[in-house]
C-alpha cells in the first residue's frame, strides 16, 4: 500500500462507477450526479448492465468492457457484489477504489483482495469525497452541493458528521482544498491522508473529526509530521464512557486524546458549534503574535460575557499603558473610562467606533482587538462594519494586527457579517462565540510553541537499569506479579527516586520492636494479596504514637481480617516512620496501559477521585524535561495539582525530573503494566513515595511497541574511530542537542554549508534548529557524531535521511566540521546512514549535490552510489539501491527544496 495511490484516489484522472444507475434516490445515480454536476475534467465511465447510458453518459455491462483502465472505481451496489466486483477491478489495474457500503463480515475479505493487488480502499462505507480545485464530487451525498474552492481539508470518520459540515459550509460559502469520509478506514486511515494533506499546497490548515484511532502511533507520527507546517484542528466524538460504549470502539481514557492532540502540536475542539467557529478563524484570521486580548463594544453587558469566557478559558486581557489611555480619552467623551474592555457607550456612533479604534491602532499594547456591536438605532450595523473594514484597510498597522468581530443579531447584522467576510475578516454571532475562536488560536500558539522547545537536560540520572531488571525478572521466576512498597523500594532507587523506608513485621510483637527501633510515631499497614482494598478492615492505621497503640493496632488488624476475609493470607504487616505532612502537597502519579496509546502518566492530587477528566494531567511516555514540565503547569492550569501550601511552595522543576525518571523506568522495564504512587509527598524539591504498589507481567515481542511514541533507539548507538586515532560516540539526534547543533552549525564554512542547503544561510532559527532535532524516529533519522573531552561535548558531523511515507525511498544529507576533514567521518557518516536504510526496509538512497563538490562524489561512487550529472539543472543526481528492485519502488528523486534540513548538498 502506497502515497503514491493516494494520487490516484485523490488526484485521478479518469472515474468508474459500478453500479451506476438512472433511478433517482439509488446510490448510482447520486454519484454519477454529482460527479458530472462537479465539473470533472476526466472521463466517467458508468458501468451497469442494465443501461445503455446513464445520465447522458455511454455505459459499459461490466469491468472487463471499459476502453480504460481508471485511476479511481466506485462501488455502489448491493455489499454482496462487493468481493467480486472489487476482484475484477484488481485484475483490470484499477489503483483505488471507494466502498460505499459493506458489512462488517467482509472487511477482511475486502482487504486482502486489495492488498493482493496493490490497490487502495476508501471505506467502506464511506461517504466519498470532494476535490473542488479539480471539480471532483466523488460523494453520495443526497443534496445537490457545489462546494467552493478554499483552503481548508476536512477528513471525518463519521459520513453523518460530514453531510452536517458539508451542508453548512455550503450555506456560509466556506471553501476546501479537500472534504473526505473516511467511513471505516479497513486501509486507508487519517494518517494517509494527513501525510497527504502535508505535502498538498492547496492545503492550508486541515480539520480533522475522530471517532476511534486503530493506530496511535502511526496517528501521532502522522499528525506530528503535518502539525509543523499546517495548522490542525481536531474534534473528537465520546468524551464520556456512555458515548465511548455507543461508538463501538476502543477508546481509553479521553484526557489520553487531550495530551496526544497537544504533544502533536494539534488543537482539539469541544463541540460542532467550536468546530464551525474554528473554520471561520481558519479562513480568515490572522496568526497571533501573543495572547494580549483588547475588548472594545458599545455595551457593558457584551463586554461582560466576552471577559466571563476569556477568563473562564484562562485567557489574557491586554493592559493599556498611559500614553494609550491618555490617547483614547482626547478623543471620547468624557463620561468614557479609557479601560480594557473599552465600553464606547450604546450612543457609540461609526465615528466613534473609527476614533477609538485608530487611536488603538496606534498602540502596541495588546496582541488582538475583538470588536462587538449590538444593534443600535445610533449605530447602524452595516455602515459601522464598513467604518471599521475602511479604517483597517488604511491604517499603517491594519493588517498586522490580528482583528476579530461580534455583531449580534441575526436580521439586522447580516449584512455586516457578510461584510466581514468578503474583507476577510473573521466574524461570530456571539461574544462568547468570538472569544472561544480567539482562545483557539492561542491554545493552537500554545501548542506550536510547545512542539518546537528546547527541553532541558536533566540532572544525569543515576540509573542502575541492571539492577532493576533483575529484580523485575527474579520476581516474575517466582511467580511474583504484584510488588508492594518495601519490595519495590531498590527497584525506584536504582533510578534515584526516594522512598519512606519500609520494614516488615510478622505480628504485633515484632511491629512493636520495629517501632520502639524507629521512632514514635509510626505507620501501620496490612499486607494480603487476597485483600484489593485495605480500607475494608481498616487495614492501614496512621500515627500510632506508642508500643501499646501499636499492638493494639496490629491485633485488631487480624481479628478484623479472619472474621471478614477467614481466607485470606496475610504476610503480616509494614511498619514506617509517620512522614511529616505539615506544609506537604500530596499528590498520586498513576502509570496505567491505555487500550489505544498503551502506557500513560497521570498525575493529580491524591485525595481525589480522578472521575473528571480536569481531575489529573496526562502525559505519553517518553518525556523529557521540557514535556514534563508542561504536563506539571497543565496540571496546575486545569485544577488537577493546587498548590496551596506557601510554606513549601511546589517545585516545578524537581517534580519534572521525578516524571521524567518514572518515564526512563517504563522504558526500560517494559514488563511493568501498572504503577501506583499514593501518595507521594511533593516538599518544595523534596518528593518522597510514601506508598507505591506495581503490577509486572511478561513482555512478549517488541517492547517499543506497546508506546505510543517511538522513544530514542539507544540501540543504534556505536563507538567510531577517526584516522587521527580519536573516538568518536555516533548516535540518533536527541531534540537537547539543539544547542550543541547550532554550535556545530557556526563551525562550518559558508562554502560547505552551501554546498549543503544549496543557498547562503547566514543563520538558523530556533524553528529551523528546533526542526532538525526533533524528529519522529519513526520518519526519519539523524545521526550526530559527538565528541567527547570530559564532561563536554561537541558535535563535529552530522548524516540525516528523510524517508518517503511509503518508507520506499528516503533522500540523505551528511555534513561534517569543515575543520575535520580527511579524517574518514564522511565515510563512517554515511556508511552508518546506509546500514540504518537497509534494516530499515529502504528500498534507495538518492540524493543532489553540485559537481563542484567532488568530496561527496568520490566517497558515492566508493560506496557504491549511482552518479548522473544534469546539465540543464547543473546539479549531480547520486542513487544507491539498497534492495532488489520492487515494483513499488518508482524512478524518482524527491525534493524538498523549501525545508531547509532536506535540501541536499552534501559534503564529506
Amino acid at each position: 500500500m502506497s502515497q503514491r495511490g493516494l494520487d490516484a484516489l485523490l488526484r485521478p484522472k479518469s472515474i468508474a462507477v459500478l453500479g451506476a444507475s438512472d433511478t433517482p434516490g439509488r446510490a448510482g445515480y447520486l454519484m454519477m450526479r454529482n460527479l458530472l454536476a462537479g465539473g470533472f475534467g476526466g472521463p466517467v465511465l458508468p458501468v451497469t448492465p442494465r443501461y445503455s447510458a446513464v445520465c447522458g453518459v455511454l455505459s459499459y455491462p461490466d469491468v472487463a468492457s471499459l476502453p480504460l483502465i481508471p485511476d479511481l472505481a466506485v462501488i455502489c451496489t448491493h455489499a454482496r457484489r462487493n468481493p467480486g466486483l472489487l476482484d475484477e477491478l484488481g485484475r483490470h489495474g484499477c489503483k483505488t477504489v471507494i466502498i460505499l457500503s459493506s458489512p462488517l463480515a467482509q472487511f477482511a475479505e475486502l482487504k486482502a483482495c486489495a492488498q493482493r493487488y496493490g490497490m487502495r480502499l476508501l471505506g467502506p462505507n464511506s461517504l466519498g469525497l470532494v476535490s473542488p480545485w479539480q471539480g471532483l464530487n466523488a460523494s453520495f451525498s443526497p443534496v445537490p452541493i457545489h462546494i467552493h474552492k478554499g483552503k481548508l481539508a476536512f477528513i471525518s470518520q463519521s459520513a453523518a458528521v460530514a453531510n452536517t459540515i458539508m451542508d453548512w459550509a455550503q450555506q456560509r460559502e466556506i471553501g476546501f482544498s479537500y472534504f473526505i469520509a473516511l467511513g471505516d478506514s479497513i486501509d486507508i486511515d487519517v494518517d494517509d491522508v494527513l501525510d497527504f494533506l502535508a505535502r498538498d499546497g492547496k492545503t492550508s490548515a486541515i480539520l480533522l473529526h475522530l471517532e476511534h484511532l486503530s493506530d496511535a502511533r502511526r496517528f501521532l507520527s502522522a499528525a506530528r509530521g503535518a502539525a509543523r507546517n499546517k495548522p490542525i484542528l481536531v474534534i473528537k466524538s465520546g468524551r464520556t464512557p456512555q458515548a465511548q460504549r455507543l461508538l463501538n470502539y476502543p477508546q481509553g481514557r479521553d484526557a489520553a486524546y487531550d495530551a496526544a492532540i497537544q504533544r502533536a502540536g494539534m488543537l482539539r475542539v469541544r463541540d460542532t458549534h467550536e468546530l464551525f467557529s474554528a473554520v471561520e478563524t481558519l479562513s480568515h484570521m490572522r496568526p497571533l503574535r501573543g495572547e494580549r486580548l483588547m475588548i472594545v463594544s458599545n455595551g457593558i453587558a457584551p463586554a461582560a460575557l466576552a471577559l466571563d469566557e476569556l477568563l473562564s478559558r484562562h485567557g489574557k486581557l491586554a493592559t493599556l499603558s498611559p500614553a494609550s489611555r491618555q490617547a483614547l480619552q482626547s478623543v471620547l467623551p468624557a463620561q468614557i473610562a479609557a479601560a480594557n474592555p473599552l465600553d464606547l457607550g450604546d450612543d457609540a456612533d461609526p465615528a466613534r467606533y473609527r476614533a477609538a479604534l485608530s487611536c488603538l491602532l496606534d498602540s502596541r499594547d495588546y496582541d488582538a482587538v475583538l470588536i462587538l456591536h449590538a444593534p443600535s438605532a445610533v449605530s447602524p450595523s452595516s455602515e459601522t462594519a464598513l467604518q471599521v473594514i475602511e479604517l483597517f484597510k488604511q491604517h499603517p498597522r491594519g493588517k498586522q494586527v490580528t482583528v476579530l468581530t461580534n455583531w449580534s443579531g441575526e436580521f439586522s447584522s447580516r449584512d455586516a457579517r457578510r461584510h466581514f467576510t468578503e474583507a476577510g475578516l473573521p466574524t461570530y454571532r456571539t461574544p462568547e462565540g468570538s472569544v472561544t475562536a480567539f482562545m483557539h488560536m492561542a491554545e493552537y500558539r500554545r501548542n506550536q510553541k510547545q512542539l518546537m522547545e528546547t527541553p532541558a537536560l536533566p540532572v544525569r540520572l543515576a540509573a542502575d537499569t541492571a539492577q532493576a531488571h533483575e529484580l523485575i525478572r527474579q520476581a516474575l521466576d517466582e511467580g511474583i506479579f504484584q510488588l508492594a512498597t518495601h519490595e519495590i523500594r531498590p527497584i525506584v532507587e536504582a533510578y534515584g527516586i526516594a522512598t519512606l523506608p519500609t520494614w516488615i513485621a510478622g505480628d504485633s510483637a515484632e511491629a512493636v520492636a520495629i517501632a520502639d527501633k524507629i521512632g514514635y510515631p509510626v505507620a501501620l499497614k496490612l499486607r494480603s494479596p487476597d485483600i484489593p482494598h485495605k480500607s475494608d478492615v481498616q487495614g492501614v492505621m496512621l500515627s500510632l504514637r506508642n508500643a501499646r497503640e501499636v499492638e493494639q493496632a496490629a491485633n485488631a488488624m487480624i481479628e478484623r481480617v479472619a472474621q471478614a476475609y477467614p481466607q485470606a493470607r496475610i504476610d503480616g504487616m509494614l511498619v514506617q516512620s509517620m512522614a511529616n505532612r505539615a506544609g506537604t502537597l500530596e499528590l498520586r502519579i498513576l502509570v496505567e496501559e491505555d487500550p489505544v496509546f498503551g502506557p500513560l502518566i497521570l498525575m493529580g492530587e491524591s485525595e481525589s477521585e480522578w472521575r473528571q477528566a480536569d481531575q489529573m494531567a496526562v502525559g505519553l511516555p517518553p518525556l523529557n524535561m521540557a514535556l514534563a514540565h508542561n504536563m506539571v503547569l497543565q496540571g496546575l492550569k486545569k485544577g488537577a495539582i493546587r498548590d496551596r501550601r506557601p510554606l513549601y511552595p511546589l517545585d516545578v522543576a524537581a517534580l519534572s525530573q521525578l516524571l521524567v525518571k518514572i518515564s526512563t523506568l517504563l522504558l526500560d522495564c517494559p514488563e511493568i503494566v501498572h504503577l501506583d504512587i499514593h501518595p507521594l509527598l511533593a516538599c518544595g524539591d523534596d518528593m518522597t513515595l510514601l506508598d507505591v504498589s506495581l503490577t509486572l507481567a511478561e513482555c512478549r515481542g517488541d517492547p517499543e511497541a506497546r508506546l505510543a511514541i517511538r522513544p530514542y533507539p539507544q540501540k543504534l548507538e556505536s563507538e567510531i574511530l577517526l584516522k587521527n586515532g580519536e573516538r568518536c560516540l555516533l548516535r540518533p539526534i536527541l531534540p537537547e542537542d539543539e544547542p550543541m547543533l547550532k554550535q556545530f552549525i557556526g563551525q562550518v564554512t559558508p562554502e560547505d554549508l552551501y554546498y549543503r542547503y544549496f543557498s547562503e544561510i547566514t543563520e538558523f532559527t530556533h524553528e529551523d534548529l528546533a526542526y532538525m532535532t526533533q524528529i519522529d524516529y519513526d520518519r526519519e533519522m539523524a545521526f550526530v557524531a559527538v565528541r567527547r573531552h570530559g564532561l563536554e561535548s561537541t558535535i563535529v558531523g552530522v548524516t540525516r535521511v528523510i524517508a518517503d511515507p511509503d518508507n520506499i525511498d528516503a533522500e540523505f544529507a551528511v555534513l561534517v566540521r569543515s575543520d575535520l576533514k580527511k579524517l574518514g567521518l564522511g565515510r563512517l557518516l554515511l556508511e552508518k546512514m546506509i546500514g540504518y536504510a537497509r534494516e530499515h526496509g529502504l528500498d534507495r538512497l538518492t540524493a543532489i549535490t553540485m559537481p563542484s563538490n567532488q568530496g561527496m562524489i568520490a566517497l558515492a561512487k566508493k560506496l557504491g552510489f549511482t552518479v548522473k550529472l544534469q546539465l540543464e539543472d547543473g546539479i549531480v543526481a547520486l542513487s544507491l539501491r539498497l534492495t532488489a528492485e520492487s515494483p513499488a519502488a518508482t524512478d524518482k528523486i524527491t525534493s524538498r527544496a523549501n525545508q531547509p534540513e532536506a535540501k541536499q548538498g552534501h559534503n564529506g
